[in-house]
């Protein structure tokens, strides 16, 4: 079977913009009762408009797509979702709740395909902002619409450097434990002059959009533990079709599935200069203090 990634990812984008963003749009901030559905000792949240938002997009791309398998934030079930090398839709209907309780602009639907596992098809749009950005294996990358030269925006950027950049890090929703402890004291050896002094951090509260952003050339990497696949698989397909990568968060872990639940991602280079993204990303992991375990 022959699969057209450049179709599938068109349909996807007027599937965002048409019928999710209207409604993302409309209803940020006006959820103030929602469900902390990882327990009361945690903050991530989940609202009716996620569930409502994931039929919506369960539905439309069944009807077009029915043989393909899906998985999506709300549908699934531990220890029993998983993976396989079909074709599968990974979906989150609402990527940054949380700033969508708070109406803060950064929530978006992320979408993604893969295929034997592998995202091939990415596509984020943020309705606060009109930003839609997506990819698709071998066609490189658009922004609302129009091809993107990330290469000549990475020009404009200077060296891949760790105490020159700026590195997108987000706690989490649990604030307890190891994984906890290993996160605080990552950033402040991130932080420290005499460690990885990088110019600054950001928290964007969702990491589809952190990994668009990087794709942009807004970041430089980003590096978190405890996501799923339906956080970042639409966002590694765009972000390695830009010459981006994306390993484990912890030390060596150089190929990572999508569902591994730690990541480091890192931009392209204007030349596609593989040796300075691996320095990047082993002087990185130099400054990991712990493990992260998921």
């Amino acid at each position: 079977m022959t699969i057209d990634l450049n179709q599938i990812e068109k349909f996807i984008s007027e599937l965002v913009l048409d019928k999710v963003g209207p409604i993302i749009k409309k209803k940020s901030g006006s959820q103030q009762n929602y469900d902390l559905k990882t327990g009361s000792r945690r903050v991530d949240i989940v609202t009716e408009i996620d569930k409502e938002v994931e039929q919506l997009i369960w539905k439309t791309l069944k009807d077009e797509y029915p043989t393909f398998q899906f998985v999506g934030e709300e549908g699934y079930v531990e220890g029993v979702t998983e993976i396989t090398n079909d074709p599968t839709f990974i979906v989150d209907p609402i990527d940054g709740t949380t700033n969508f309780v708070h109406d803060f602009p950064f929530s978006c639907t992320s979408i993604g395909l893969t295929i034997s596992k592998v995202p091939v098809v990415g596509v984020i749009y943020n309705p606060h902002l009109d930003l839609l950005v997506t990819a698709s294996k071998g066609n490189g990358v658009k922004v609302n619409g129009e091809q993107f030269d990330y290469t000549q925006k990475y020009q404009t950027m200077g060296p891949l450097v760790l105490n020159k950049s700026i590195v997108a890090l987000q706690p989490g929703s649990a604030r307890e434990g190891e994984n906890f402890t290993c996160k605080m004291k990552t950033y402040q050896n991130l932080l420290a002059y005499e460690k990885g002094f990088v110019h600054g951090f950001r928290n964007l509260g969702s990491s589809a959009m952190t990994l668009a952003y990087i794709t942009l050339g807004h970041l430089d990497s980003y590096w978190d533990g405890g996501c799923y696949s339906w956080d970042v698989c639409a966002g590694w397909c765009i972000l390695t079709e830009s010459g981006g990568r994306i390993v484990g968060a912890n030390k060596g872990e150089w190929d990572i599935p999508v569902d591994n639940r730690t990541y480091l991602a890192v931009r392209g280079t204007a030349n596609n200069d593989k040796e300075t993204q691996e320095k990047y990303i082993n002087d990185f992991w130099n400054c990991v203090e712990g493990k992260l375990k998921y």
